[in-house]
């Protein structure tokens, strides 16, 4: 009896230690722990960590993604960092809506590669989500054609009739002049749309060349004599800027660079706009420039058809250097040509006193691209 408990024993024991040695007789095999991401922010870096088993064994460990089905893959190669004890980061230009697509490979040390998490053929996709502001810009961009940039060219005349103004003559006797109130303006500018919280900028120069009524104080200037006093000029360089505050509120703010017939000048602007930046709104502004003089308006622009635009304008200023303040009531017509140009037309009447006034027109055309 005793034997045969022996003999049991003896067996069991054989068995557990050829078990022992086939275990570690085994090859050591390399595995990847990985954690799949499953949501990623749009244009911000996205990190990716995994665990290797037997390191030893892997010459590199790969991720490979692409931000789209047609783009080709691109690779990053896993690196010892914090967390970890593996890391890669995918660059931030990559994860872009509408989702990120990606897989890992290991490079053996033969250089072989095999696909250790998805494949290429069935990659792992990481949902982007479109940022708000994305998604404005995209829909802003639709509504202007895809077209950021726009030059443009305009020109206007201007007649405020006749006016009186004070003269003093060589022996310094004052008397009252019939002044003819007029001036053209020639403008280009450019304009760029980022379309963003910087909805656009632009920058315009222009001239102006007039007569206007002087106020008696400036006549005093050197080289200002009889007539030669009523002559205005205007040389000037205007940026400005655009400030999404709202989908439907928008503010502009503008610097003017000036040399006028007395010499520099600088100035600045303001406007709100109310509604849909590029289809009906209300905008109400000023602008105002050192000696040259200071204007106020009102525009309401209303979308007449997709490619008819119509505008009724208040506008309340002593520019050209004027010695006081006019109103001009106008309209403006602008029509979308096809092929990114568009063209506008602008007439209407003014005045500074109630005796006197006259006409004005204008024009304005421009290229989008």
């Amino acid at each position: 009896m005793v034997k045969s408990w022996q003999v049991v024993l003896g067996f069991v024991a054989a068995v557990g230690w050829t078990q022992v040695a086939f275990a570690e007789s085994e090859t050591p095999v390399a595995r990847l722990h990985h954690a799949p991401v499953s949501v990623g922010s749009a244009h911000e870096a996205l990190q990716i960590t995994a665990e290797i088993d037997h390191p030893e064994l892997v010459k590199r460990a790969l991720l490979v993604y692409r931000n789209s089905d047609g783009a080709p893959y691109s690779e990053l190669e896993f690196k010892r960092g914090a967390p970890g004890p593996y890391v890669v980061e995918v660059p931030a230009d990559a994860v872009s809506p509408p989702e990120l697509s990606y897989l890992i490979e290991i490079e053996a040390l033969d250089g072989s590669h095999s696909p250790v998490f998805a494949t290429r053929a069935e990659p792992h996709r990481v949902l982007v989500p479109e940022e708000l502001m994305d998604a404005r810009e995209r829909a802003l961009l639709r509504r202007v054609g895809g077209r950021r940039s726009a030059f443009a060219g305009s020109g206007e005349y201007v007649d405020f009739g006749y006016t009186k103004a004070a003269s003093i003559d060589a022996n310094g006797v004052t008397s009252q002049q019939s002044v003819h109130d007029e001036f053209f303006r020639l403008e280009s500018s450019y304009t760029y749309r980022p379309l963003r919280f910087v909805t656009e900028f632009s920058l315009r120069i222009g001239v102006v060349r007039g007569n206007s009524p002087v106020p008696l104080s400036d006549a005093q200037a050197p080289g200002k004599s009889g007539q030669d006093r009523f002559h205005v000029g205007l040389n000037y360089g205007a940026p400005t800027v655009r400030l999404r505050l709202d989908d439907l509120l928008h503010v502009e703010g503008e610097f003017l660079t000036s040399v006028t017939e007395t010499g520099f000048s600088v100035g600045t602007g303001a406007a709100v706009l109310i509604g849909d930046p590029y289809a009906s709104k209300l905008t109400l502004g000023f602008e105002s420039i050192q000696v040259f003089g200071t204007r106020f308006w009102s525009r309401m622009d209303i979308s007449a058809s997709d490619r008819i635009n119509v505008a009724p304008i208040i506008e309340v200023t002593n520019m050209p250097h004027a010695d006081n303040y006019g109103v001009r009531l106008l309209g403006e017509l602008t029509g979308q040509l096809g092929q990114g140009f568009s063209a506008s037309l602008r007439g209407g009447y003014q005045a500074r006193v109630s005796t006197g006034g006259g006409p004005s027109a204008g024009g304005s055309l421009s290229y989008a691209f």
